[in-house]
């Protein structure tokens, strides 16, 4: 009889070569920075996952009978892929702070440390040698099962029946303690964060900004990511250097998840405050839904003071203490809910404002953002009195507005860079332009709008 496990048919070196690659992959540079811990968690987790998916393909390639090397040759392969896999990883953990310290650069963020690129080879190789343990444990079991379930069903029965029982009872306290746990520490983790108010950001003192003594929302439950909003906010002399015209203060408002405790409260709150700052009265009015953590773009919010002398108001409301990835798996329900009860309440109240005298409204989304607004637009409610438009940055692959596009752009434009219609209602651009060309005016022709609508109904399910 087959003893339950075996070491030889738990190790390969294809599933080694797979699994260095597979870390080596997950220390790449991503489009937001990792922390060491988060970075060293995701390649543990990318190696074991790799790592898995060998030994099955092994298996699927011993059950078609397909012949393996053995001998020499294969004395050979196993030094090969061993020297490769050595190669691999030193190449990655060489290259692993650089590489991070090139994405920290660009958000104005300090290098790593020194030694974080070793923290993370082994903190993720730790996390590795844990996961192939559950692996084992959870293989080993399963055989067990099957053995006792062979006396009394068929073969394929039992197989098919312990890796379902064994599945379950194995994912069952993951789901049930483990992830919901590791959410709730994320989630502490990420609001200690939140609740430091940074000494060189100053609280404002004039009655009309957010955050003073005077305002509506208080300084302390703006979050960390709402304080940087709008202390750093250019300043009329700031604004005057470059704008040519007459210059003002640009509004912010930005309401934290701790200043009320629903999301229709924030919303609300959010409205009176802009009322209260005089946000109505500008030019510009953009409704704002931030990134996970609460996070405002300045690249984009700045340039939009600068470029309109700060005859702008931008509001914005938190949803999350999480990143946009974690807030998507713990709540994903939070952002869309928050997006809509914002746009709602600032929509319901500026149609009811004299049209010849209200701020042109705009709404804005960067990534998990940009998600959310899409997801929370009430095209159908606008079509009697619509705003001015939308920019949706970086919206995520699952965006069924963004996937409804691409798939359904006009011939010859490239996926990446899609035109879709006459462009009267929707265009695409990158780093690399997408404005140029013989489009339609800006809404010229609703027929954009209806098209998009009509085609894609059944599948943005709005």
């Amino acid at each position: 009889m087959k003893p339950p496990f075996t070491i030889k048919d738990n190790l390969s070196p294809i599933s080694l070569i797979v699994a260095v690659s597979c870390f080596g992959a997950a220390l790449t540079p991503s489009l937001m920075p990792r922390e060491p811990i988060v970075q060293a968690a995701l390649g543990g987790i990318a190696a074991s996952l790799g790592f898995e998916v060998a030994l099955l393909a092994r298996a699927l390639w011993r059950y078609l009978e397909v012949p393996e090397v053995t001998g020499r040759i294969r004395n050979w392969w196993i030094a090969a892929t061993l020297g490769s896999s050595l190669a691999i990883i030193l190449y990655s953990v060489s290259k692993a702070g650089s590489w991070q310290n090139a994405t920290r650069a660009a958000v104005d963020l300090p290098p790593l440390e020194t030694g974080a690129p070793f923290f993370i080879f082994f903190a993720g190789a730790l996390l590795c040698l844990f996961l192939w343990c559950c692996f084992r444990l959870a293989g080993m079991t399963r055989r067990l099962v099957s053995r006792q379930l062979d006396r009394v069903l068929p073969r394929r029965v039992g197989i098919v029946l312990s890796i379902a029982l064994v599945g379950w009872v194995f994912w069952a306290p993951i789901d049930g303690a483990l992830i919901r746990n590791a959410f709730r520490a994320a989630d502490a983790s990420f609001l200690a964060a939140d609740i430091h108010i940074e000494p060189d950001i100053a609280q404002p003192q004039s009655s009309e900004k957010t955050g003073s003594p005077d305002a509506l929302v208080r300084w302390e439950e703006m979050c960390r990511r709402g304080r940087q909003f709008v202390g750093t906010a250019p300043t009329i002399a700031e604004i005057a250097e470059f704008e040519d015209g007459p210059a003002m203060d640009p509004i912010r408002v930005y309401v934290g998840r701790r200043s009320a405790e629903t999301a229709k409260e924030r919303a609300n709150l959010a409205l009176q405050e802009l009322i209260r700052t005089g946000g109505f009265a500008r030019s510009t009015l953009v409704v704002v839904v931030p990134t996970g953590t609460g996070w405002m773009d300045p690249g984009a919010h700045d340039t939009l003071d600068f470029m309109l002398g700060g005859d702008v108001a931008t509001v914005a409301v938190q949803y999350s203490y999480l990143t946009s990835f974690l807030s998507l798996l713990a709540h994903p329900d939070y952002g869309v809910e928050q997006a809509s009860e914002l746009f709602d309440a600032i929509y319901e109240y500026w149609t009811v404002l004299p049209k010849d005298s209200r701020p042109e409204l705009y709404v804005f989304g960067l990534s998990q953002g940009a998600f959310n607004s899409q997801a929370s637009l009430p095209l159908f409610d606008m079509l009697g009195d619509p705003i001015q438009g939308a920019l949706w940055a970086g919206s995520p692959f699952f965006s069924r507005y963004w996937a409804h596009i691409r798939d359904n752009r006009n011939a010859g434009s490239p996926a990446w860079r899609p035109k879709f219609g006459n462009g009267s209602f929707v265009r695409v651009l990158d780093q690399y332009g997408g404005l140029e060309g013989d489009f339609t005016p800006w809404g010229a022709d609703p027929g954009g709008f209806l098209e998009l609508r009509e085609r894609s109904d059944s599948e943005l399910h709005l």
